[in-house]
């Protein structure tokens, strides 16, 4: 039973993120730290790295806190609770890095469904080069329009 607490544990923490990413993308990414994402809209940067790319040394602390403290200190809850903010940031940089941007090429083509949603959305969000006006500021979980080939209707 404890092992499934566990897992459980793993899974809230990581479908929690998708949250605190979106939220986090909203409202500070696209407020008060703008300086810091703009380049990642408009490509103002020459160069492999952004400085958007700080959000990741931002974004893993909680994951890092979480696994020293759980397994320092011997306390298994936060430490599973580290491990599924750590799979969250794995994915993102799968998903938003490799396959999204291509920084570096691979994965460039498929055909499934959910990952050319993901690719929509995402371009949909950068179709907006200000702070303002933005949409679809998750990463996992974007609306059901963008599932859909474009032209087709969602079925009533």
């Amino acid at each position: 039973m404890k092992i499934l607490i566990d897992i459980g544990l793993i899974i809230v923490a990581f479908l929690s993120m998708e949250c605190v990413a979106w939220l986090t993308h909203k409202y500070l990414m696209h407020g008060l730290l703008w300086i810091l994402h703009r380049d990642h809209h408009r490509k103002e940067q020459q160069g492999f790295f952004e400085r958007n790319d700080f959000f990741f040394l931002i974004f893993a602390l909680p994951g890092i806190a979480c696994l020293t403290v759980g397994s320092a200190y011997g306390v298994s809850v936060v430490l599973w609770i580290g491990i599924g903010i750590t799979l969250y940031g794995f994915c993102y940089f799968l998903i938003h890095d490799i396959f999204i941007h291509q920084r570096f090429s691979i994965f460039r083509n498929t055909d499934n469904w959910y990952l050319k949603g993901i690719r929509r959305a995402h371009k949909m969000h950068h179709k907006h080069l200000d702070k303002h006006d933005g949409e679809c500021f998750g990463m996992l979980w974007v609306p059901f329009k963008y599932y859909m080939e474009p032209g087709q209707k969602a079925a009533k």
